[in-house]
């Protein structure tokens, strides 16, 4: 587990190291980590192409660089979510500076075991921040058991966010992200300066084929 240096109440527990998690929430990361495992590093018959259906799950768990955090409690609003992630980001800035190694590797997973029926305010959040996360080279994902109403790049009846916990979760821009962040010019042109043009054509042809389509 780490500790926050100046908020103890800040704890990330590596995937693999839920024992030093309290109750009464390792069960919640316990089925989060089941649902990594299970879904995201495997192939899905639906999921239209080859390989597992998160491309980087099994790098990060395997660099023991898959953090969970809890915060328990039921969210009243969308602005309450986005108060709580605002010492993560922070705090990913410190533990995974783009040019140290394996920092591409480094997730963030900010669990919401209580929010309950009020899944609308872990999209809500997600929207927010996601334009001011993008500029800074960052991406933010919403799970949970709703699931998120999008659909998968090569399968749109398929629903990838579709997880066992309420989430938000916390990774660098790869380069691989070009399709879902096409559909915004700020996005994109963010994109641009952190890859470069170079980079976007170096992108997998059947990537490059689904920004075009979208």
């Amino acid at each position: 587990m780490i500790v926050h240096p100046d908020d103890p109440a800040l704890r990330l527990v590596d995937v693999g190291a839920l024992e030093e998690l309290a109750e009464p929430y390792r069960d919640a990361a316990a089925r989060v980590a089941a649902w990594a495992r299970e879904f995201l590093c495997r192939p899905h018959p639906e999921l239209g192409r080859r390989g597992p259906v998160c491309p980087y799950a099994q790098g990060s768990i395997d660099r023991a660089r898959f953090y969970l955090a809890v915060r328990p409690g039921v969210p009243s609003s969308v602005a309450e979510v986005v108060r709580a992630l605002e010492p993560y980001r922070a705090w990913f800035a410190e533990l995974a500076p783009r040019e140290k190694p394996d920092s591409l590797h480094t997730a963030v997973l900010v669990l919401f075991p209580d929010a309950g029926d009020r899944l609308g305010l872990i999209d809500g959040a997600q929207q927010e921040l996601k334009d001011d996360y993008v500029p800074d080279g960052l991406m933010i994902g919403e799970f949970h058991p709703g699931p998120p109403d999008k659909g998968g790049l090569w399968n749109p009846d398929l629903r990838p966010l579709a997880a066992p916990v309420p989430m938000l979760v916390i990774r660098h821009m790869v380069a691989t992200d070009l399709p879902f962040l096409a559909g915004d010019a700020a996005h994109l042109l963010a994109y641009r300066r952190l890859h470069g043009e170079a980079r976007q054509r170096r992108v997998p042809e059947h990537l490059r084929e689904a920004v075009a389509e979208r």
